[in-house]
């Protein structure tokens, strides 16, 4: 099987199971934004915020450490599973010891708005200790799964999980109600424990699909073994936290606004704020799909390809093709705005509006998303050289950036300085990872083939959002001429590829 082939077809499993999942997340959405007032919302805004944060400390960069050791110590892989397992096995414990007993303390620090009382929100924070340590139990079995060239049972178990999480948040939104409303079997015993829209049921769906995944996941970690290497740890830790550094701030960028919003607005308006914000956000989850299904079929292809003559010039294609793809994807959602935009629909015509205000945010949220995928495909240099301090050197400028100017500005501009912000944070990151990229690792990217691209993809972007005011079918026409131009450019290389 040919390298393309190889990886065209890993990524497309690993993107199947991924978009299922998060399609079936998303249709969650609507049902939220219909159950939930804007402030409400803003609390799902705002602990998910925190929570994936910690995933990424909780994790401790033992994912890409994985990755990078199998092909080092290609003897010993035993070893290199018991090792990164064992490390996210320590800084779980520690972490739930230093957490559960304090999670009134803890409360008290993240909580926005007083729109839930306090016992509740004390009780959302003991669901998401337990979902984070269950999580990054599950994030080496995962990689296992991975190296093992089984993106079938990766994506089957990705989607039980969502299902899970889909079908609790369901059956407590609409069958429970439903069963006490029509005296059904069960209701009277429902009646006397279930609180109609209570946030909380969202968090707990979440902790029992957490703890339902670690026991599917049982088949991998019973082929641990207590079999250990002190040298080898220590040489992984010098790996993994610079990945560690850089993987927190990339989280830093992506969800610290939401944060911000809520400590920097008003009281009587941050949890609102947060709930547009995060609303609003969703829409571009479809070009998030894409970029992470790159990323989980990227990263083992990318190591394991490292030893090819050919390799730099294999990096460079799939950049080639990546930029056209999330280029299409931009272009394509914001013409479709008008119609996606029903997603976010409240249950009344005040609260939809609510929502919709922030909708003018969406393009520039979204063309953040084509950078940072870029920088993702950018970031195999300092990965395959051992060189992450550069990782952690350039996530840590663009947090540093998210921090000083969501700080200036939020208190000026709202959620509209946030979402620029997410892009110049981005975009900043992308522009460092090529230029140490090329210092340090020269892969001969077409730059000029791939800013003409993203050029035109902005231009069409503009047109269609601000010149045209949504207007569906022509910024279908725009999109249509624009994927008949990309073929038409690259028709050689595609017709070179199918020949093989």
């Amino acid at each position: 099987m040919s390298t393309a082939k190889k990886f065209a077809g890993q990524t497309a499993l690993y993107g199947l199971s991924t978009i299922a999942g998060r399609v079936l997340n998303f249709f969650l959405t609507p049902i939220y934004t219909r159950t939930y007032p804007a402030k409400i919302y803003g609390v799902f805004g705002n602990l998910y915020a925190y929570a994936s944060m910690l995933n990424a400390l909780l994790s401790f960069g033992m994912e890409t450490t994985f990755f990078r050791y199998l092909n080092k110590r290609a003897d010993d892989k035993q070893l290199v599973y018991n090792n990164t397992f064992g490390a996210i096995l320590i800084v779980s414990s520690v972490f739930f010891l230093c957490t559960f007993p304090l999670a009134g303390v803890i409360t008290n620090w993240i909580r926005i708005g007083n729109v839930t009382p306090l016992p509740d929100y004390i009780l959302y924070i003991k669901f998401f200790i337990g979902t984070l340590i269950l999580d990054a139990l599950c994030v080496i079995p995962f990689a296992k799964l991975r190296a093992d060239g089984r993106p079938g049972r990766y994506g089957l178990l990705k989607l039980i999980n969502i299902i899970i999480f889909v079908g609790l948040n369901l059956t407590f939104i609409y069958v429970i109600p439903f069963i006490i409303n029509h005296g059904l079997p069960g209701g009277a015993w429902m009646s006397t424990w279930f609180r109609k829209t209570w946030v909380g049921y969202v968090f707990l769906s979440n902790l029992i699909a957490s703890a339902a995944t670690f026991l599917m996941l049982l088949p991998e970690l019973m082929k641990l073994q207590p079999k250990f290497s002190r040298a080898l740890f220590a040489e992984m830790l010098i790996y993994s936290w610079p990945v560690l550094i850089a993987n927190f701030s990339f989280l830093v960028n992506e969800n610290l606004d939401k944060i911000l919003l809520g400590k920097l607005l008003p009281e009587d308006i941050s949890a609102q704020q947060v709930g547009i914000y995060t609303a609003c956000a969703k829409i571009s989850i479809f070009l998030s799909i894409f970029v992470n299904a790159f990323r989980l079929g990227a990263e083992p292809f990318f190591f394991s390809h490292a030893k090819n003559k050919n390799a730099t010039h294999t990096y460079a294609r799939i950049m080639n093709y990546f930029v056209i793809a999330v280029c299409l994807i931009f272009v394509a959602l914001v013409a479709n705005i008008d119609l996606l935009k029903y997603f976010i629909k409240g249950k009344d015509a005040a609260q939809t509006e609510f929502y919709w205000s922030g909708i003018k945010v969406i393009p520039v949220l979204l063309f953040g998303y084509v950078s940072l995928g870029i920088y993702m495909n950018l970031s195999v240099w300092y990965k395959l050289t051992d060189q992450t301090k550069y990782g952690l050197y350039i996530s840590g400028i663009g947090a540093l950036l998210t921090i000083v100017l969501n700080v200036v500005f939020i208190p000026y501009y709202g959620y509209i300085a946030s979402a620029w912000i997410s892009l110049a944070a981005y975009a900043s990151m992308m522009i460092m990872s090529y230029l140490w990229g090329q210092k340090n690792y020269p892969i001969p990217y077409d730059i000029k083939k791939n800013l003409g691209y993203i050029i035109i993809s902005v231009v069409l972007v503009y047109l269609s959002f601000s010149v045209f005011k949504r207007n569906i079918y022509i910024g279908n026409g725009l999109l249509i001429l624009f994927g008949l131009g990309a073929l038409f450019n690259e028709r050689k290389e595609l017709k070179a590829i199918f020949s093989r």
